[in-house]
């Protein structure tokens, strides 16, 4: 069983291209998740990665990473209700709390905490995708020559991340095999076993890499992989960050929440939404062609 966000070969611009167009189409995405606060915005982000995680054959991590960003926006939607108590619109009137103070419940700091957990929601639908899209060892290849040990530890993580969840996966799906009469195993001693597993498995890849030469203090040649889906990639990133550039300095995204909420969704903003659904999709199209051709 593999984790939702495990890296699957496939044969889409994402998979194709070298790891600096892919991380900077992706990235541009994630960019302008930090740049707006508006919702609208924030949600066509949103839809525009995972409408290209899909294209890209990622499905599974896109729904995956759903789930987990909507717990998130849930949880911080709650968090900031409970903490922030700023705002004209009361919702709930709370009570004077020791601790916490005035527990009033705004409209306000609703909305302020979900237009938080909807960049939260963008950011992890791009790194799904990426986990799931991107080749580690190119991105390992690629990092190599600039900071060899860096690269080599962030290649490792790339790696036993999923693998880890992956095990888990795998013993829960034992554990549920042994039937209704066996012993129940708590968290603490599947997560004791996860760790003694993890333990073993980076002694034998820590032999591997000594095997093969890692530890010895040769620099290594830059070697420069090219894809013909690395100018699309490139180009989308370009145009991403300029639109969203161009539209923020018209105004487009206006957002605020205190004292009332006023949040922005004219021509310019929809404008902006529409051109990052589209753009998503440029390089998937661009494959098609070029494939017919």
């Amino acid at each position: 069983m593999r984790s939702a966000f495990s890296y699957t070969p496939g044969r889409s611009p994402l998979h194709r291209a070298s790891a600096g167009a892919a991380i900077a189409f992706l990235g541009a995405f994630a960019v302008v998740s930090f740049v707006y606060s508006s919702p609208v915005v924030l949600v066509a982000v949103a839809a525009a990665t995972a409408l290209a995680g899909g294209l890209a054959g990622a499905g599974k991590a896109v729904r995956a990473a759903l789930r987990l960003g909507l717990t998130l926006l849930v949880f911080m939607v709650v968090v900031n209700a409970l903490v922030t108590h700023r705002g004209d619109t009361i919702l709930i009137r709370g009570w004077d709390l020791p601790v916490i103070g005035n527990a009033d419940v705004t409209l306000e700091s609703l909305a302020a905490g979900a237009a938080i957990g909807l960049r939260v929601v963008a950011v992890v639908l791009a790194f799904a995708v990426y986990s799931a899209c991107v080749d580690p060892d190119r991105v390992l290849r690629a990092l190599r020559p600039l900071a060899r040990r860096s690269a080599m530890t962030a290649g490792l993580v790339t790696r036993m991340v999923p693998l880890a969840a992956t095990d888990l996966a795998r013993m829960r799906e034992a554990i549920e095999l042994r039937g209704p009469g066996a012993e129940p195993v708590g968290r603490p001693a599947m997560a004791r076993r996860l760790v003694e597993g993890s333990l073993d498995r980076a002694v034998d890849v820590a032999a591997t890499l000594e095997l093969r030469g890692h530890s010895l203090g040769i620099r290594p040649k830059r070697r420069r992989e090219r894809s013909r889906d690395d100018l699309p990639l490139y180009l989308t990133a370009v145009a991403i960050l300029v639109a969203a550039l161009a539209a923020h300095v018209g105004g487009a995204g206006a957002f605020d929440t205190y004292p009332t909420i006023s949040a922005d969704a004219g021509v310019l903003t929809l404008g902006l939404c529409a051109a990052l659904l589209g753009l998503a999709a440029v390089p998937f199209g661009v494959r098609k062609r070029w494939t017919r051709g």
